[in-house]
């Protein structure tokens, strides 16, 4: 991955220190058409103006630039549907609960272990992350029929900074489009470049990609609350399999007058050879009232694959990954349509205990407008 990027008007000139770093493949200009609009999107970017004036080149841009904003929102910064507690002790006393919730416990003390220990985990205090991704989706489709990506996908990075589970920085930018997050412990904000940023709805909660390999200890407080349903084969890996719900409580936190969230439930699938998570599934009902009255559905499921777990300074990090989302929407006045949407990650650089990285680094933009239902406005983008 490059940290800067070319002078491409002089030649003579000094390069762009880029605040996200950007995949070697950003930088080869092929021949198709994909490339050619990843290379000017990403250009206009850093220039913070548009190489074409046309209208037509314009309205190409914007078509395309609210398609990758969407992938942003939906596949690259997700969050959890519950919080998740920051104490440092994850081995929880198993006692007074059923056989289900003793064996999640008993599971996640098996996996606290595969991570590194107790010990270890207990000695992180924040950590940074550079990782490359690359994002496909394909159009809507009948439910029945089968659903294929398209295009070659579009290709970025991100930096990642966290102090805690509520307390985390996210700045991802994919052929152009850069999305800003962030959570300051009483508020989740994001914010596109060209617009205002927005709050989300209901209390802070974590970014679901740190539960993808990368803060262990959040997996292991998360899922010591959990129930175990069950096993399952995956790639030829026995696994285990808990399960935990969203509190109607939270679900009602994050739901307006305009949408209803009905449920949201997350699974996740541990290695009964290694103890490790190397699946992650949620899946969430959003209910939405239209004019006429009627209600129409939208059900969002996603589904991570983990993998490439390699010790860094003592703990088990996860360095790729694929997650695949598919979005139904059905209900009155509206046909049965499905779309998928893919991610395939990668991390080039993990570092933990962070100097300097105090709560100046979490703040919020200055035009963050809390009143903002950004879910609302996230689940009408999907029409």
């Amino acid at each position: 991955m490059r940290k800067l990027w070319p002078n491409v008007d002089q030649e003579d000139g000094l390069d762009t220190v880029l605040e996200v770093p950007i995949p070697d493949e950003m930088f080869s200009k092929t021949a198709s058409k994909d490339s050619d609009i990843r290379w000017q999107n990403m250009r206009n970017w850093v220039k913070s103006q548009s190489v074409n004036k046309s209208s037509a080149s314009q309205q190409a841009l914007a078509g395309r630039n609210a398609e990758l904003q969407l992938l942003l929102n939906v596949v690259g910064s997700p969050l959890l549907p519950l919080q998740v507690q920051s104490e440092k002790s994850v081995n929880r006393a198993i006692k007074d609960c059923s056989i289900q919730a003793s064996t999640a416990k008993y599971i996640v003390h098996t996996y606290t272990a595969a991570v590194g220990g107790q010990q270890a985990i207990n000695g992180v205090n924040s950590m940074y992350a550079i990782g490359q991704v690359k994002m496909c989706a394909s159009e809507f489709h009948m439910g029945g029929d089968s659903v294929a990506l398209r295009g070659n996908g579009e290709i970025g990075g991100f930096v990642l900074w966290q102090k805690s589970p509520d307390l985390w920085n996210l700045e991802l930018v994919v052929s152009g489009s850069k999305l800003s997050a962030g959570s300051n412990g009483k508020v989740v904000w994001r914010q596109f470049a060209t617009q205002q940023s927005h709050a989300s709805r209901g209390p802070p909660r974590p970014l679901r990609r740190f539960l993808q390999g990368l803060d262990p200890r959040s997996t292991a407080n998360l899922f010591s609350d959990a129930v175990c349903i069950g096993e399952r084969i995956i790639n030829n890996d026995d696994c285990f399999i808990l399960k935990l719900d969203a509190s109607s409580a939270s679900l009602q936190a994050r739901s307006s007058d305009t949408f209803e969230i009905i449920h949201h439930t997350i699974w996740g699938y541990f290695s009964q050879k290694s103890g490790l998570l190397i699946q992650f599934e949620d899946s969430h009902l959003l209910r939405m009232s239209t004019k006429s009255g009627e209600d129409v559905f939208w059900e969002t499921s996603m589904e991570s694959m983990i993998d490439d777990y390699r010790y860094v300074e003592g703990i088990n990090i996860a360095h790729s990954g694929k997650t695949v989302v598919t979005l139904f929407r059905y209900g009155a006045g509206s046909a049965n349509h499905k779309r998928k949407m893919e991610e395939t990650w990668s991390i080039e650089e993990v570092d933990f205990n962070i100097r300097g990285l105090s709560m100046d680094c979490f703040l919020p933009p200055a035009d963050l407008k809390k009143e903002d239902d950004s879910e609302d406005k996230q689940q009408q983008s999907y029409h």
